[in-house]
């Protein structure tokens, strides 16, 4: 990790958040209504620059990329997705970060002007990683 993946990190699984929040209202509510094209256009392009970001690696679903606009999906099913991808990315987090003085910090690589710990990595301030499941 760099500090140029923990922003892209950081705006990505924010935006999809966002959006799961969203469509969860909308499910609870609805989960067998549609998702309006004017929201799955944006769901799609979150859901594809989370696709490259998490690579092969963390991806969710090798067969997954994103949801055919012609056959709308579901309310519940936009939500089952993108709680896939939340996972994900925790995963990702998780697989990245170290508490120090309890604390979490991102562990990334840095260049010859950082501050560095015993290991050479650059500590940046983040959040605890959410409870993965099992």
């Amino acid at each position: 990790m760099n500090r140029s993946n923990v922003d892209t990190f950081e705006k990505l699984s924010g935006q999809l958040l966002s959006i799961y929040e969203e469509i969860s209202l909308l499910s609870k509510k609805s989960p067998n209504d549609a998702v309006n094209k004017f929201k799955l256009k944006f769901v799609n392009k979150l859901l594809s620059q989370s696709n490259d970001y998490l690579a092969d690696k963390y991806k969710p679903f090798d067969d997954f990329d994103n949801f055919d606009e012609d056959d709308v999906p579901q309310n519940s099913d936009v939500v089952f997705i993108l709680s896939q991808y939340l996972q994900c990315f925790e995963k990702q987090r998780a697989d990245n970060v170290v508490i120090r003085n309890g604390a979490w910090y991102w562990r990334v690589e840095g260049n010859e002007n950082d501050k560095v710990d015993d290991d050479g990595m650059v500590l940046i301030r983040t959040v605890k990683p959410k409870k993965l499941k099992d």
